[in-house]
């Protein structure tokens, strides 16, 4: 019984919030089901299209550097337009370009419909993080970003063991059952979700007791010049997001090496953990957080991040690979329920949009570099050394995250 009670203690922080941000949840999870695009994108690309390998990278490279100035545009329009509004707009033309796809050959006229889509998408993305900055407010909004988060991963829990069952026999499914959830997404979002006016949004902020949140009449490079300490985060934060993309690229060549034809089906595994991990630790980890200051938490995720690879240069056991996964992912789930936060709470209801498209530019290249540097690295050093290298640098992020707390730590914590 009093696990019980500890457990529904736990999850009370989830009580209260927005009806908005239970929609909203509910939604991501629908949506994220049906995301088999992008985690079965190269697969698609080399064994359903012919490209070579070359070739799909060559192209994942040139849609991520489309997608830039697709969120730049994004956020602008976000912060004049609306926020409700850009999403129903361009999801919905990124998830009707993906139903089409389910229609056409597998040629090159595909690679181009999906490049559309994606960049429809991305036009998008600012907005959902404005759109839950302007529903909540600092004393809810840790709780309401945590929550959507938990429902981010249970949709993607399911979402690639779907998309792969359907994948040899039945590929168009995957592009319109994409589609067709996204949509789903998009009515819950119609229906039940407000769109705060920027006269009704601007009245609020006015009056809330945060000074940080209210309207400003200048560009988004004068707020950068005001709050500076947004752009020392991200650049901290490119760092994190450098040594997290080893979760992907360097854990997957070690596992090869130590177990040969086994390695692909252990990080399956291991992905299935981390999945598992997040589902269950978030609310713990929000719950027992709530009362410390961001900046602290998401300094000790970078503290973590440099503990699990820094393992990784002296494991070869797998039970310890699941071990490190563990902490590894303690340390993604106290980063990624407290960034976002840290972001609206400094953030002008009037510059959301906007800055919400440009600082993940910032903090994004630390995936892009990651594997390139990576591999530069592990053949130079070899790869148990290379995750020395990634545990010392993330290991000094961590520790100046944690002095970025006495900038002005009075106003903006």
């Amino acid at each position: 019984m009093n696990k019980k009670n500890n457990y529904k203690k736990m999850l009370s922080i989830y009580s209260g919030l927005p009806k908005e941000i239970y929609i909203l949840f509910l939604g991501k999870i629908i949506n994220c089901i049906g995301s088999f695009i992008h985690p079965l994108l190269s697969l698609i690309l080399i064994k359903k299209i012919g490209l070579t390998i070359s070739q799909a990278g060559e192209f994942v490279t040139f849609l991520a550097v489309l997608q830039a100035p697709c969120i730049l545009i994004g956020g602008k329009l976000v912060d004049t337009i609306g926020r409700k509004k850009i999403i129903l707009i361009f999801q919905g033309l990124s998830a009707c370009t993906f139903i089409i796809c389910g229609f056409l050959p597998l040629s090159n006229i595909l690679t181009n419909f999906i490049l559309i889509a994606c960049c429809f998408s991305s036009v998008s993305s600012p907005a959902y993080d404005a759109l839950v900055s302007d529903l909540t407010n600092a004393k809810n909004r840790r709780a309401s970003f945590s929550l959507i988060y938990i429902g981010l991963n249970l949709g993607f829990s399911i979402g690639p063991l779907l998309g792969g069952f359907l994948f040899n026999n039945y590929l168009n499914l995957i592009f319109i059952g994409d589609g067709i959830t996204t949509i789903v997404y998009l009515l819950l979002i119609t229906y039940f979700v407000k769109d705060i006016k920027p006269k009704i949004l601007y009245n609020s902020i006015q009056e809330n007791l945060n000074p940080l949140e209210k309207f400003e009449n200048c560009s988004v490079f004068r707020i950068f010049l005001k709050r500076p300490i947004l752009i020392y985060y991200s650049f901290l934060l490119l760092i994190f997001q450098f040594a997290y993309s080893q979760w992907s690229f360097a854990i997957p060549i070690q596992l090869n090496e130590l177990f040969s034809s086994n390695g692909a089906k252990y990080f399956g595994f291991l992905g299935s953990c981390n999945g598992i991990v997040v589902v269950l630790f978030t609310p713990l980890i929000a719950s027992l957080t709530k009362k410390y200051k961001i900046l602290s938490i998401i300094s000790m995720g970078g503290i973590l991040y440099s503990i699990s690879f820094g393992l990784c240069s002296f494991i070869s056991k797998f039970l310890l690979f699941i071990i490190v996964i563990i902490i590894m992912t303690i340390g993604e789930i106290a980063i990624s329920i407290n960034s976002q936060t840290f972001i609206a709470n400094l953030s002008p209801a009037s510059h959301r949009g906007r800055i919400n498209s440009f600082l993940p530019l910032i903090y994004g290249m630390g995936n892009g570099i990651g594997p390139i540097l990576m591999s530069k690295i592990i053949s130079a050093t070899g790869i148990r050394e290379a995750f020395l290298i990634v545990s010392l640098i993330v290991g000094i992020g961590g520790l100046l995250m944690y002095f970025l707390n006495y900038i002005n730590t009075s106003i903006y914590n």
